[in-house]
């Protein structure tokens, strides 16, 4: 495997694990104090436990789904979980959660044993496995938050929220937050309130009133999720945000949209009149693979829409993907 540095460059695996020998020696230069080493050494060895797990299973697609460990099976959003992991793991999706209680349990319950992979943490009080992760091989358990982060959002293909307390707002935007930035491969976000509930639905207002009303965020990013009021308005959510589009890489400042199926010209001729300001110069055209994208021969058989975007306006981009799978 290699990875761009500036479109042109590759730089293969042995050159980056010489280069990790480099950071980890260069550490010992610094006289970097014991507890950070320790910091250090625990979460390699829990991303590389993880990448193992992860690395077998890049054939199918996975769901990310938090909400509160504090949600009784009794609950409509309880029996709203089950119902979600179930749809999705007959979609041929995996469902990932922290692998506790609540919400966690519920979502893995529907999925079932197979199609279910946990992301635990260690607390200073016990969150026990869910029944359904108990013993599974595909269990990882981290120390540390960031590292646990990092696992839900790298491998996830889209996300669902239930209602939940601080956990799941932590989660909600740190994803908001990446997607914005563009810190993240663009995934479908929703966010699950129960029929005739307001959990989501009054978040939103107080985003919109709070936030939006001060300009602190753009209209657009309104558009980096959506709020879903039942199971299958959820599951209908991400499965047709893969309806045209699969997925994007940037070949040094350019970006490539790869689309299942071509676009027809007059399509082509609405992203250059109607997303004009995404483009830094130049503008969208629809073409094969860009030479730079050898490496990647599963989707080598995708057309591409590119462009130079001008990397700011992520909330448009998302409306730029919905108005492909429109097409």
């Amino acid at each position: 495997m290699t990875r761009s540095r500036n479109g042109n460059h590759k730089v293969t695996a042995e050159e980056l694990i010489r280069e990790l020998h480099g950071t980890v020696e260069g550490l010992a230069e610094d006289g970097v104090s014991r507890a950070d080493l320790k910091l250090l050494s625990r979460a390699l060895r829990e991303l590389r436990q993880a990448f193992r797990i992860f690395d077998g299973l890049r054939d199918r697609p996975k769901v990310t789904v938090f909400g509160s460990a504090r949600t009784l099976p009794d609950s409509p959003a309880f029996r709203m979980a089950v119902e979600f992991g179930r749809k999705m793991s007959r979609l041929g999706w995996f469902v990932v959660t922290g692998a506790g209680e609540g919400i966690m349990k519920a979502a893995h319950l529907g999925a079932g044993r197979e199609h279910s992979i946990g992301v635990n943490i260690l607390l200073p009080f016990e969150q026990p496995d869910n029944p359904v992760m108990a013993g599974n091989p595909r269990l990882i358990q981290t120390k540390y938050f960031f590292t646990r982060k990092l696992l839900f959002l790298k491998e996830s293909s889209g996300i669902a929220l239930f209602p939940g307390g601080f956990g799941t707002m932590d989660e909600a935007f740190e994803a908001l937050t990446l997607l914005q930035t563009g810190k993240t491969h663009p995934f479908p976000m929703v966010l699950v309130d129960e029929p005739g509930g307001n959990y989501w639905t009054a978040w939103r207002r107080s985003i919109e009133e709070n936030i939006l009303r001060r300009d602190l965020i753009s209209r657009e990013d309104l558009s980096l999720f959506r709020i879903a009021t039942g199971v299958e308005e959820a599951v209908q959510e991400i499965r047709r945000y893969y309806r045209v589009f699969h997925s994007v890489r940037y070949v040094g400042e350019t970006l490539v949209i790869r689309i299942r199926s071509p676009l027809p010209p007059e399509s082509v001729e609405a992203l250059n009149a109607g997303f004009r300001d995404l483009l830094a110069s130049g503008s969208f055209r629809q073409g094969p693979p860009l030479p730079e994208e050898a490496d990647d021969p599963e989707v080598a058989g995708l057309p591409r829409i590119v462009f130079h975007f001008n990397s700011s306006s992520f909330g448009r981009l998302r409306q730029l993907i919905d108005f492909l799978n429109r097409e």
